[in-house]
This record gives C-alpha cells, sequence and structure tokens, in this order.
C-alpha cells in the first residue's frame, strides 16, 4: 500500500457500504440513468456540430412509453362497419 493510493481491500470495503447504503436496484437505476444522461449529452453535442441552424429537432424519432410512436388522427384505425350499423343507417 502506497501512501497515495487506495489498496483494493480499502475499495472493496467502500463498495460493500455503498451497496448496503443503497442497495442493489438504486444503484442500477442510478447506473441506468447516468448512462443514458451521458448518451443525451454526447447526441446534443454531435447535434449541435452538425446544426444546419433551421432548428428542426429529431421528433419523430421521440417514441411514447410503451415503445409506441405517436399517431395522428388521420392514421388511427376507424371501428369497423358492422350489419347493424348498416340496417339503422
Amino acid at each position: 500500500m502506497g501512501v497515495s493510493g487506495i489498496s483494493i481491500w480499502q475499495l472493496l470495503i467502500i463498495l460493500v457500504i455503498v451497496v448496503l447504503l443503497f442497495g442493489t436496484k438504486r444503484l442500477k437505476n442510478i447506473g441506468s440513468d447516468l448512462g443514458e444522461a451521458i448518451r443525451g449529452f454526447r447526441r446534443s453535442m454531435a447535434g449541435s456540430d452538425n446544426d444546419d441552424g433551421n432548428g428542426v429537432r429529431e421528433s419523430a424519432a421521440i417514441t411514447q412509453p410503451g415503445g409506441a410512436r405517436p399517431t395522428d388522427s388521420s392514421t388511427q384505425s376507424r371501428p369497423a362497419e358492422t350489419s347493424a350499423n348498416r340496417d339503422r343507417a
């Protein structure tokens, strides 16, 4: 063990304390959030280099929760016409 270094045992003790304090699920969520933030930062930095000045964003690539893409009212399906509906008309 050096004067300026931390040994592997000290790192393991710190890791155990952090896991006991926060729990594995919370640490996983923190790691996922941190990774997503870094990816978003990289995309925005790459986007600012390639920005042509028109201010158009990639809104079509954004998905709703659950993986479904936003739809227009013109593309939504209509209820099927049944024989009961035709007889009433």
